[in-house]
């Protein structure tokens, strides 16, 4: 997320303009933050991690979406684009567009130096106000480590990281286990 916001906007402005943009924004109660670009790390992170999942999930009840689906949080009048999104069960569409869902079981998101603090901190607290929003990955670009929360049955979350090519994420929210090694096969790190 960009750190130049736009002047304020309606949820309805900003979806009219966003239709016809050339270039994704993100929209936070009112303004309008352009998205960055990606690395190339980030690119390969996520085409890993997305062909795991939709494998995964085959002929299963929850289906993955890449950042090209917009995501509505109600309770915050924010709309974001998470990396990758997993919905279980009927989709909850905002409108008849059918470009923007209002719930999600499971979001991954790849951390990038501008976004990581948004995407552990406010972000994080947007997407905990889903109804149905259980997990939540974090994967490095840098370094393999995937930081993992999951949501217990008293509304708390629990955190696990995880730092090995051979360590596992457990999934259960939607029924699957990543390896990291897959998630971070071929990836060269800078150091």
């Amino acid at each position: 997320m960009a750190t130049q916001p736009t002047p304020f906007l309606t949820p309805e402005q900003y979806l009219e303009i966003e239709r016809k943009a050339e270039f994704r924004s993100e929209y936070i109660d009112g303004q309008v933050f352009a998205m960055a670009g990606g690395t190339l790390n980030h690119s390969w992170i996520f085409g890993n991690a997305f062909s795991r999942l939709t494998e995964k999930l085959r002929g299963k009840s929850c289906r993955v979406a890449g950042p090209d689906l917009r995501l509505y949080i109600e309770q915050f009048r924010t709309y974001t684009y998470p990396d990758i999104v997993v919905t279980c069960g009927e989709v909850k569409i905002q409108d008849r567009h059918n470009d923007t869902i209002m719930d999600a079981t499971a979001i991954v998101e790849i951390l990038s130096p501008s976004t990581k603090n948004y995407d552990r901190g406010e972000k994080f607290r947007f997407y905990r106000s889903l109804p149905s929003f259980s997990e939540y990955v974090l994967l490095a670009q840098d370094a393999i480590r995937a930081e993992h929360h999951v949501r217990q049955p008293d509304g708390s979350w629990l955190f696990r990281e995880f730092t090995n090519s051979t360590d596992e994420l457990e999934l259960a929210s939607i029924g699957c286990r990543l390896s990291l090694g897959d998630i971070y096969e071929r990836i060269e790190f800078e150091y």
